[in-house]
């Protein structure tokens, strides 16, 4: 029999990628063995819009690809399931919710798995939590692989103890400061995820149940290196972040950077940046899910343009429309295109994010702080404006401009608007000021060491070495 580790991403092309990449660098150091990656079909529910797209067709080729260059990954479908919603969940419910639903699938499939092949490992991402109660039954040794930042981990395990300490909801303390989660600097109440603020959610609920399992599972896989946030990995692995009970090994593997260039060609901006000088471009991009109203597109045009910086831009139509090409004449100021455009590139949908921070005309990077975009920047060596837009990102940018020190941070109203005037002064301020040389050359510095980390040696592929041994034991 085979030794087999089995991979369960939560719904959702990113969360797919980072799983791929993680199951790559396994087969990396440990060819011997065999990666399965359960994939969630798409539920027959009445959910309307709110449903993700599971196996939407770009994940299909995604994972066609995947098959022709690690031949040694399998995707294995779980069978869709027929039960139907009687409400209309919220999009992290239903990211929940179905992997919930497909427990009694899983648990015929992990069993089927086990008699032509010895499995080693169940390694699940937080939003299938579902499972560990499915692998518990089958003493499967688990490990939760999570895909955001340490500092949210931190927050993540001490949820419960919040919880237990505090008999109100965040959503009335949004003038707080706390000061006192370990392994986080203080941190305004308003900047944590929204899905703690209200303890009556059944999100909530789902994300305190997840901290409590996590907090028994056999260990913590993060896609993030030793010295990119100490303080936060320190306070986890001593045992800071679970005060009431022990602590799992934490295991830091990444950077994992993903670098698939969806078509196969090369995009049009790359060869518009071959023309622009070393380090002279401000790139714009906030994620897959990240778009903004027309209103804040206007903004962010006129801010550019008055910033007097050569820029590359991803655009997306404001919702609902946001996976439609935008009109950019209907959707930018009126001449924006024609008067900017001897400095500036605006791209439709989507660029190649990587490749976009790896050219060396790229100096600066307004981002979501979303964790892969984050990572990507470090290992391009690429300095970071935040902006923030949903889940834990607001936290990241906290982290990353009080903490870190490898971002500015921007101003935004309570709404989270932000002025022309607010970026363009940022924009400036990280390309030519003092304050700016100062992140770059953190960056830099970092950069240097997520590549050392990740070498024969390194602290993460020392990581991976133990937790391989782990797995050889059991």
């Amino acid at each position: 029999m085979e030794d087999c580790i089995v991979l369960y991403p939560s719904p959702g092309r990113g969360h797919l990628i980072s799983m791929v990449e993680l199951g790559k660098l396994i087969l990396k150091h440990h060819p011997s063995l065999s990666i399965t990656i359960l994939i969630l079909s798409k539920p027959n529910t009445n959910t309307g819009s709110t449903a993700p797209q599971y196996v939407a067709s770009s994940t299909t080729q995604y994972m066609a690809r995947v098959n022709s260059t690690a031949p040694s990954i399998n995707f294995h479908h779980l069978p869709p399931i027929s039960e139907v919603a009687h409400s209309t969940p919220s999009p992290v419910e239903l990211n929940y919710l179905i992997p919930r639903l497909n427990n009694p699938n899983l648990h015929q499939t992990l069993k089927t798995i086990s008699q032509t092949s010895k499995l080693k490992a169940f390694i699940i991402d937080f939003f299938c939590d579902a499972a560990f109660e499915v692998a518990s039954n089958l003493t499967i040794p688990t490990y939760y692989f999570f895909t955001s930042s340490p500092s949210s981990l931190a927050l993540f395990l001490y949820r419960p103890t919040l919880h237990k300490n505090m008999d109100q909801s965040f959503k009335d303390l949004n003038n707080m400061i706390l000061d006192d989660i370990p392994g986080l600097p203080p941190i305004w109440v308003s900047d944590l995820p929204k899905d703690m603020f209200d303890r009556t959610s059944k999100v909530y609920e789902y994300f305190l149940n997840t901290a409590a399992h996590m907090a028994k599972s056999n260990g913590l896989v993060l896609n993030t290196f030793d010295l990119l946030e100490t303080k936060a990995t320190k306070a986890i692995s001593g045992g800071l972040c679970v005060p009431d009970g022990p602590t799992p090994p934490i295991f830091c593997i990444g950077p994992l950077i993903s670098n698939t260039n969806q078509d196969g060609e090369v995009h049009e901006c790359l060869n518009w940046l071959n023309s622009q000088p070393s380090r002279s471009v401000v790139f714009l991009c906030f994620g897959s899910l990240g778009s903004f109203s027309e209103k804040q597109v206007k903004e962010i045009a006129v801010g550019l343009e008055n910033s007097g910086q050569r820029f590359l831009w991803v655009v997306r139509n404001p919702p609902p429309d946001k996976d439609k090409d935008p009109n950019l004449d209907e959707l930018l100021p009126q001449g924006f295109l024609e008067r900017t455009k001897d400095k500036g590139f605006v791209a439709k949908q989507w660029a190649p994010q990587v490749a976009v921070l790896s050219h060396e005309s790229v100096g600066g990077f307004v981002t979501h702080c979303g964790w892969n975009s984050v990572l990507e920047a470090v290992w391009c060596g690429v300095p970071m404006v935040g902006w923030p837009l949903y889940a834990e990102q607001r936290l990241n940018r906290t982290v990353l401009v009080e903490e870190t020190k490898l971002a500015l941070g921007l101003n935004d109203s309570a709404d989270g608007f932000v002025s022309a005037t607010e970026l363009e002064k940022r924009v400036r301020e990280l390309m030519h000021s003092e304050v700016g040389a100062e992140v770059r050359e953190r960056v830099s510095d970092l950069r240097d060491k997520a590549v050392a980390a990740v070498k024969e040696g390194g602290s993460s592929h020392i990581a991976l070495a133990k937790l391989a041994e782990l797995w050889r034991q059991n």
